[in-house]
C-alpha cells in the first residue's frame, strides 16, 4: 500500500502510523496508538529494571580466635546476604604473633564455608591482601530459609556485642602482653647491673688484697 493511502487509512480510523519494520524493503507499518505503544514499552523497561537484582558484595570479619558461639553469628549473616543473591567476602584480621599462624586463617574461612556450601560456592579461595586474608563466596542459586524480622534484629545486636567483647579482650590481651614484655625487660636490665656491680665490688676487693 502506498505510504499516502496508509496515512489516509490510520487518520480515519483516528490512530497513527507505525513503522516497525524500517530497514524492510519496503519499509513495514501498522495502524496503532503510538501513545499506547510508548506507555507499553516504557512499563515493560520499568519491570525489566525492578526484576533485575544488583549483586553486592558484603564483608564479613573473623579472628584466628573467633569462637563458635561467633561464627555462629557469621554463619546467619553468610546465609542472609546469599539469601539475598548477594556474594560475601570473608576477612580475616591478623594482629601481632597471629601472623605466624595463616594456616589458622584460612581454616577460619573454610569453617564458615562449609557451614554455608549447601547455598554457596567458593569464586575466591582464601589467599594473604596486606596484612589479612581474604575469601569470596557467592550464592548457588539454591533458596536460602529467611529468618524472622525480629530474630534477624535480635541476632545483629548480640553479634555487635560479641564482636566488641572479643575487641576489647583482644586489646587487653595485647597490653598484657606487652606489659610482661616491659616487666621482663627491666628485670633483665636490673640483673645484669646488680651482676655487673657484684663484679665490679670483686675486682676492687681482689685489688686491695694485692
Amino acid at each position: 500500500m502506498p505510504t499516502r493511502d496508509a496515512l489516509e487509512l490510520a487518520m480515519d480510523r483516528g490512530m497513527d502510523l507505525i513503522e516497525v519494520a524500517p530497514t524492510a524493503r519496503p519499509p513495514v507499518c501498522r495502524v496503532g496508538d503510538y501513545g499506547r505503544l510508548k506507555y507499553d514499552r516504557k512499563k515493560r523497561e520499568a519491570e525489566a529494571r525492578k526484576n533485575r537484582s544488583t549483586v553486592l558484595l558484603k564483608e564479613i570479619k573473623v579472628r584466628p580466635k573467633t569462637d563458635d558461639h561467633d561464627m555462629g553469628f557469621k554463619i546467619k549473616n553468610a546465609l542472609k546476604f546469599l539469601g539475598e543473591g548477594n556474594k560475601v567476602k570473608v576477612t580475616v584480621r591478623f594482629r601481632g604473633r597471629e601472623h605466624a599462624h595463616h594456616d589458622i586463617g584460612a581454616q577460619q574461612c573454610m569453617r564458615l564455608f562449609n557451614a554455608v556450601k549447601e547455598y554457596a560456592v567458593v569464586e575466591m579461595r582464601p589467599r594473604m591482601e596486606g596484612r589479612q586474608m581474604t575469601m569470596i563466596i557467592a550464592h548457588n542459586g539454591k533458596p536460602v530459609p529467611k529468618r524472622s524480622p525480629a530474630k534477624e534484629e535480635a541476632d545483629a545486636a548480640a553479634e555487635a556485642a560479641a564482636e566488641a567483647a572479643a575487641e576489647a579482650t583482644a586489646e587487653a590481651t595485647e597490653e598484657a602482653a606487652a606489659e610482661a614484655t616491659e616487666e621482663a625487660a627491666a628485670e633483665a636490665t636490673e640483673e645484669a647491673a646488680a651482676e655487673a656491680t657484684e663484679e665490679a665490688a670483686a675486682e676492687q676487693d681482689e685489688a686491695g688484697e694485692e
